[in-house]
């Protein structure tokens, strides 16, 4: 029997993604045990970043001023957009060092079967950017599964119309891997998206 108090985190803990009952049992006990000002850091850390923490209104990324940083930057492309499907591809393409272009965040992807249409992403706010001119190039870095092929081959179909260049990332073998472990879908993706040398 635990207390009241103890069982609501628990509960709560319990909500959050990739946490199971176990989980958040372990981070409850964790809580209740470390001293007065840890908790209340995460506590306080927690209020911040709901109250601090927004939507950039141009891509839709996370951000604490609004424009975000890379929309109001004047050492970023603004020929090219890289359409991805979460807030946290924006970081995982950063941390490649490759791309210097504008961002577009969907805020998710086509999926029939969970009721996301359409009208549930950011596509009309990514069209009327595309539409106001300047773009070249419309990157789609959407996550290589069923629902984010999906979500590519529509946003191409409405894209294309516009006189943009429509590009899709190239999906393929891992640095690292061995050609005979890769399924019959990877490894024909990376045939297709071969490059010369």
């Amino acid at each position: 029997m635990l207390p009241e108090p103890l069982i609501r985190l628990v509960e709560e803990l319990q909500r959050l993604p990739g946490i199971g009952p176990k989980g958040a049992q372990r981070l409850a006990f964790h809580i209740l045990k470390t001293p007065r000002e840890d908790a209340d850091r995460l506590a306080d850390a927690v209020r911040h970043v709901k109250e601090r923490v927004t939507y950039c209104s141009v891509c839709n990324n996370i951000t604490d001023t609004d424009p975000c940083a890379f929309c109001s930057s004047d050492a970023r492309d603004r020929h090219i957009i890289c359409v991805v499907e979460e807030p946290q591809n924006v970081s995982a393409i950063e941390k490649t060092r490759e791309f210097k272009g504008m961002y577009h965040v969907l805020m998710g992807a086509l999926s029939p079967l969970q009721g996301i249409g359409p009208d549930d992403l950011k596509i009309k706010s990514l069209l009327a950017r595309v539409d106001r001119g300047g773009v070249e190039e419309v990157i789609l870095a959407t996550n290589p599964n069923v629902e984010g092929e999906a979500t590519a081959l529509y946003l191409a179909k409405l894209i294309k119309p516009l006189g943009v260049r429509v590009t899709r990332i190239a999906h393929g073998l891992p640095v690292g891997g061995d050609v005979e472990y890769a399924d019959n879908v990877t490894l024909g993706r990376a045939l297709d998206g071969r490059r010369e040398m």
